[in-house]
C-alpha cells in the first residue's frame, strides 16, 4: 500500500516489503521519523506526534508513524484484514486491529516528498481532528480505566485540594469562598463518577474479552 499523492518513492517498496518477504513482520509500516532531516512540517510532525501517542495507547502498542500509507501487508495480514473504518481512521484502525489479532508489526525507514499537489486532500486540521476523535473513542472502549479512571483521579486530587484550602481559609481567616467550595465540590463529584464509570467499563470488557476465548 501506498499514497497516490506522489509523497512515496516506489523505488523504496523492496524495503518496506522486505520483512514481509522474509516472514518476520505481518504489516509493515514505512515511517517518516525513524531518520532524521525530512524537512517534515513543524505543524505536521506535532499533529503526526499526537496521533501516535494515542494510537500507541489504544493499539497496546509503539509506532513511530501511525498515519503512514506506506505499508506491507502479509498474507496473515490480508486474512485478518475484517475490521470496519472510515475516511483517514483506517491507518490507526488498522493497528489497533492487527495488535489485538497478536499479528507482528514493525517499521523501516522512509523517505517522503511534500511538493506535490495537494488541491484534492483533505486539510491536515480536519484529517487530524477526525483521526483523533476515532483514537479517543478507541481508548474509551478498549482501555475505560485509562480513558475515565485517570482524568478522575486528577479531577478528584484536584477537589480535593481545592476544597481542603478552602476550610483551611475559613478557620485559619474566617473567610469562606463560596465559589471555590461549590466549584471544587463539583469538580470532586465529577471526578468520582468518572472512576466509578472507569471501573464499571472496565468490568464490561473483561467479561466481553472472556466470552470471546
Amino acid at each position: 500500500m501506498l499514497d497516490a499523492d506522489g509523497q512515496h518513492d516506489p523505488r523504496e517498496i523492496p524495503r518496506v516489503a522486505g520483512l514481509v518477504s522474509a516472514g518476520q513482520a505481518d504489516l509493515v509500516i514505512g515511517s517518516r521519523f525513524l531518520e532524521k532531516n525530512q524537512g517534515i512540517p513543524v505543524y505536521r510532525q506535532l499533529g503526526q506526534k499526537t496521533l501516535d501517542l494515542f494510537t500507541n495507547i489504544g493499539a497496546k502498542t509503539k509506532v513511530t508513524d501511525s498515519q503512514s500509507g506506506f505499508r506491507a501487508l502479509s498474507c496473515k495480514a490480508l486474512d485478518n484484514l475484517d475490521f470496519k473504518s472510515d475516511g483517514y481512521n483506517v491507518e490507526s484502525d488498522m493497528i489497533a486491529h492487527f495488535s489485538a489479532k497478536g499479528l507482528t508489526i514493525m517499521e523501516v525507514p522512509i523517505s517522503v516528498n511534500y511538493e506535490v499537489p495537494s488541491i484534492r486532500k483533505i486539510h491536515p486540521v480536519t484529517h487530524g481532528v477526525g483521526v483523533l476523535t476515532r483514537l479517543v473513542n478507541m481508548i474509551g472502549y478498549r482501555r475505560p480505566l485509562l480513558a475515565f479512571g485517570i482524568p478522575g483521579f486528577l479531577l478528584i486530587m484536584g477537589g480535593m485540594v481545592a476544597e481542603i484550602w478552602v476550610f483551611k481559609e475559613l478557620f485559619e481567616n474566617d473567610v469562606f469562598h463560596y465559589v471555590l467550595a461549590i466549584g471544587s465540590a463539583f469538580v470532586l463529584i465529577t471526578g468520582m463518577l468518572l472512576v466509578v464509570a472507569g471501573l464499571i467499563l472496565n468490568t464490561l470488557v473483561i467479561m466481553m474479552n472472556e466470552q470471546r476465548h
